[in-house]
Parts: C-alpha cells; sequence; structure tokens
C-alpha cells in the first residue's frame, strides 16, 4: 500500500502501467526496520518511508530478525511494470547499534564494488549511489535518535547472479548489484534512466583517458567493431536508439572523435536528421533509401522495389541486384553532414566517422576508408 501519487498508473501505448520502486528505497526501508526492531526488541512487519520524491511508502518487511544489538531485515524489490534484472529479489539490510554517535555503512554480499573512476563513488567503496546513502542514514538517525551510532551493511544474497544482466561489469562494478534511485519510484517505460545509464558509461570512458569513441547501437555492432574491425572494445559504448542524447554527451564530456557504427537499418535513419532511432519516434528508412538513390540517378524501377520493401535487408537485395551498392559511402557520409549540422554551435565540434555493415558482417559503407578512421581510433 501507498499513497494515490504511487497508486496512479503511467499511461503508455494506451495501457496503464504499475510504478514500483528502487531498490534504493529497498534499501532505506529495510535499514530503518531493521534500526526500530533492535530499539524496540520485537519484530515489525510492515515499515513506511518517504521517498526522496515525496511519495509514500508502505511496505512488507521480509525475514525479519533480533539478536541482542543488531537485527536483519529484508525488503523485496518491486519494480512495478518496469521489470528489470533486480526485480522481485530480496534487499537486505543489518543494522548494529554502537556508542560511536556515528553511522557507518556498507556494502556486503551482493552488492557491488566500484572498480574504476566515474561513476560518481570513489573506487573501493560499495554502489551505493549518493541518494540512497543519503536516504538510507537519515532513515536509520532518524530512528536511532541523535546520540547513539550503527554500522549499516546493505546485502543481496542473489545480488551477484542478478547483476550478470545488467551493465555494471562495463560500468566497472564488480560482484553484484547497485543500490540507486535518485526519486525512490521506479516510472515505466522510462528512457531517462536506460539513457543515463548509456551516459554513464561514456563518462567512465572519459574518466580513463579516451577522447576518441565508438557509438554503436547495440551488441551487434559490438561484436563488429571488435571481430571484424580489431579495434578494442573499451573504446565502444551503446548508444541505443538515443544517438542525438549520446552525441550530446559525448561533446559535454569533451570526446574528440566519434565513430557511428551499425546496420543501415538504424544509421539510415540519422541521414535523414532522426536522432532518436525507435521506431515508434520515426521511420523513414525507405524514404530516405529512395531520395539518396534518385540523388545518384537510380531507375525508376530500383526505386519503386525499394519503396516498397519492408525492411532494409530486403531493400539491399534490390540495391546489390541494380548495382548501387556506393548508397552506402553516399549515406555514410551524409550521416556524418547531420551529425556537423546538429553539432554546428559547439565550438570545437569532435570529428566524424559513420560505418555502415550487413548482418553478414561485410562493410558496407564509410564517410571514408575504413583503415582509416580505424588507424584515427588507434592513435
Amino acid at each position: 500500500m501507498s499513497d494515490a501519487a504511487f497508486d496512479a498508473p503511467v499511461w503508455h501505448n494506451g495501457k496503464p502501467l504499475r510504478k514500483g520502486y528502487t531498490t534504493g528505497s529497498c534499501a532505506t526501508a529495510a535499514a530503518k526496520v531493521a534500526a526500530l526492531m533492535v530499539l524496540r526488541q520485537h519484530v515489525i512487519h510492515q515499515v513506511s518511508i518517504v521517498t526522496p520524491s515525496g511519495v509514500t511508502l508502505n511496505l512488507n518487511v521480509e525475514l525479519p530478525q533480533i539478536e541482542g544489538q543488531q537485527a536483519v531485515a529484508a525488503i523485496r524489490k518491486d519494480g512495478g511494470d518496469d521489470v528489470d534484472a533486480t526485480h522481485g529479489m530480496l534487499i537486505f539490510a543489518r543494522v548494529t547499534l554502537n556508542d560511536s554517535g556515528e553511522i557507518v555503512l556498507r556494502g556486503g554480499e551482493g552488492v557491488g564494488t566500484v572498480t574504476r573512476k566515474g561513476v560518481g563513488l570513489p573506487p573501493g567503496s560499495a554502489a551505493i549511489n549518493r541518494t540512497p546513502r543519503q536516504t538510507i542514514e537519515a532513515a536509520v538517525r532518524e530512528a536511532i535518535g541523535p546520540a547513539r551510532g550503527a554500522d549499516v551493511e546493505i546485502f543481496a544474497p542473489e545480488g551477484e547472479a542478478r547483476a550478470q544482466k545488467t551493465y555494471n561489469a562495463r560500468l566497472g562494478i564488480l560482484g553484484g548489484i547497485s543500490i540507486l534511485g535518485t526519486t525512490g519510484i521506479v516510472t515505466p517505460m522510462s528512457e531517462e534512466s536506460w539513457k543515463r545509464s548509456l551516459s554513464l558509461e561514456l563518462e567512465i570512458k572519459r574518466a580513463a583517458g579516451l577522447t576518441r569513441v565508438v557509438l554503436v547501437p547495440g551488441n551487434h555492432g559490438e561484436r563488429f567493431v571488435r571481430e571484424q574491425l580489431g579495434i578494442d572494445s573499451d573504446v565502444v559504448v551503446t548508444m541505443s536508439n538515443f544517438v542525438g542524447y549520446m552525441l550530446d554527451e559525448a561533446v559535454r564530456l569533451g570526446f574528440q572523435h566519434i565513430v557511428l557504427i551499425g546496420h543501415p537499418g538504424k544509421l539510415i535513419k540519422i541521414a535523414a536528421g532522426i536522432f532518436h532511432t525507435h521506431s515508434h519516434i520515426a521511420d523513414a528508412r525507405m524514404e530516405t533509401l529512395v531520395a539518396h538513390l534518385a540523388l545518384l540517378g537510380a531507375p525508376l524501377e530500383l526505386l519503386t522495389q525499394v519503396s516498397d520493401c519492408d525492411t532494409t535487408e530486403a531493400a539491399m537485395e534490390h540495391i546489390d541486384a541494380f548495382g548501387y551498392q556506393r548508397i552506402y559511402n553516399h549515406l555514410a557520409e551524409r550521416i556524418c553532414l547531420r551529425v556537423q549540422q546538429k553539432l554546428r554551435f559547439t565550438k570545437t565540434p569532435p570529428v566524424c566517422d559513420a560505418i555502415m555493415f550487413a548482418f553478414d558482417n561485410q562493410v558496407l559503407g564509410s564517410n571514408r576508408p575504413v583503415e582509416a578512421i580505424v588507424e584515427a581510433l588507434q592513435c
């Protein structure tokens, strides 16, 4: 149970979607109830917290235990209808009272350890983000009063296994999950949290000293870069559909060379000035192909066949049959032009390159020789 603001669904594509709450809210509630159980010396089965966004959550407590000046309690993560790798897992807190007057927070089993700069936490610390740290400490302080101290350990027995389904290893967070959340509430279909996680990877690359980055739509692009181009995957960052956002973030962070690499199904949209490539935003793949084939003098028969295609793969067969493979170099140049136009107000715009490949991992086209792009990346 919770308040009306939390219970109101989020509507997406005409469907009501249920909100959830973050691992940070779970850890905060578990720590608060464990502290209260130590003080009162009796088991508590429900606890309420106010999230950073002002929503009150009333949460069920699982596996509560008291042993003298120590208590343990767990809250089950509920992502609502935005199910992620941590949905349904138990987040535990162990609180041990002492006379130090200080609250010391640490991560235990299943909570990841930060190993690189760039995620906003010092290397060697537990992957408990700033907002959850504050809410956990505040909740425990409220429970135990101003004079007492407490050791607070957040742990998640399933954390190490669940973390394998997250971006944590790529972010240099090893051994478990992160305790996250800025509002305390999970909003279904939240692009902002997804975008932020991708941007965080850019920040880590930049903090490691990189000035050149390869942006790919997904795993296929990353594999192509590694296996076909021989480029170290350390310079590769996934942009998903958020091309414009990731370009802006790369500029903000001071990257000097950006290479866009992917299948035409995604990259063709950029040639039309579409910088969010999800099909629900825009789909002008065939129109873009037809327009640029026409600019190259392609016959009406080819234009008609491409226009009637549902997929770029199908269109590529017709393009091959008519011998118009040069369209891909042309489109790669157009993509770079569009990126330059987008970044035209940047004081020192980065160098931009683009490479397109087919599903069989063959290079289709690029704005300049692939060898020159690879060489520049390895400088």
